[in-house]
């Protein structure tokens, strides 16, 4: 008969210096709404998406599942130590406010808010108008 192999797994020593003082990077597009939690030197303490939160297709796109993502990742943060944060924002879509709101109301106070969207300096040639 075969022995049944017992599998172990280490836990993960975090050797993250967290301090009352954090960053949060939120990128929405059209399709999803992406929250990354970092200490003051970057380093990734927590994350979500609306993926991850359990939203599938058209539904990923919305505010709602944008907030749901921010308050599942600001639930690990609070937990952790992490009180005041400066807000990052990048990109068009829907998540945006949404994300700004939950982060609030989650019981963090915010710093700075800064937006990060990309924005051409006329960038390379505009496709050919399309003809209907």
């Amino acid at each position: 008969m075969a022995k049944k192999q017992e599998i172990k797994t280490k836990a993960k020593k975090s050797n993250l210096k967290i301090t009352e003082k954090g960053r949060v990077y939120v990128s929405a597009t059209f399709n999803n709404t992406l929250v990354t939690f970092t200490n003051e030197n970057g380093d990734t303490v927590a994350w979500s998406s609306a993926g991850a939160a359990g939203f599938k297709g058209a539904r990923k796109s919305t505010p709602f599942a944008a907030t749901t993502a921010v308050e599942k990742a600001a639930a690990k943060v609070i937990e952790k130590g992490i009180k005041v944060v400066d807000v990052y924002i990048k990109g068009p879509g829907s998540g945006r406010d949404a994300a700004l709101r939950a982060i609030k109301s989650a019981g963090l106070s915010i710093s700075l808010i800064a937006d990060l969207t990309p924005i051409p300096h006329n960038g390379p040639r505009a496709e050919k108008r399309r003809r209907i």
